[in-house]
């Protein structure tokens, strides 16, 4: 049974879990980042919330520890009126590893104003990731040098995959033949 199912545990006891840090966020204390741990997934993936002004000086400390391979970028919408999250599925390849270290880093961005720096100075794979974010979910990565629509019309208006999205009756194309 687990914390969820016993009744014995007070939902706020439950929602206060220290979750230990795992091996990329205690290295990153250690070197003087903040940084909160987050649960780490199904997988055992470890986790980071990490703040939208630090999101360059973190990047670039874990590229020179090792995590040089960006594995996945993508952003989800926590619900209507909630906080956007932009993250960051890095990889650390190593020869002498049994099995490459992972760590997802996420920003938690205002639903008004989701802006953050691009990282595609660091990873330049991040290219068509964050043009894909930002044409979904609209969080603007500052940097990047060409951030625009990918999958959807230039003059789409609005951002399909939030939650509080509403759907227009038809696109008209303009000039189409």
């Amino acid at each position: 049974m687990t914390e969820e199912q016993n009744p014995e545990v007070a939902p706020e006891e439950q929602e206060t879990a220290i979750v230990e840090a795992g091996p990329a966020a205690s290295w990153l204390q250690e070197n003087g980042f903040e940084v909160e741990s987050l649960e780490a997934d199904h997988l055992g993936t470890e986790m980071i919330k990490i703040d939208s002004q630090l999101l360059i000086p973190i990047a670039t400390a874990l590229y020179a520890n090792g995590f040089n391979y960006l594995q996945c970028q993508g952003g989800y919408d926590c619900g209507p009126g909630k906080e956007l999250v932009s993250f960051y599925h890095l990889t650390k390849l190593s020869d002498n590893a049994d099995r490459p270290q992972e760590v997802r880093v996420k920003v938690f961005l205002p639903r008004d104003n989701p802006r953050l720096p691009s990282v595609y100075w660091i990873w330049k794979a991040v290219d068509w990731q964050e043009r894909e974010t930002y044409d979904m979910f609209g969080i603007v990565y500052e940097g990047h040098p060409n951030l625009k629509r990918l999958l959807m019309p230039e003059d789409w208006v609005g951002w399909p995959l939030r939650k509080d999205y509403i759907s227009p009756d038809f696109y008209e194309l303009q000039d189409a033949h």
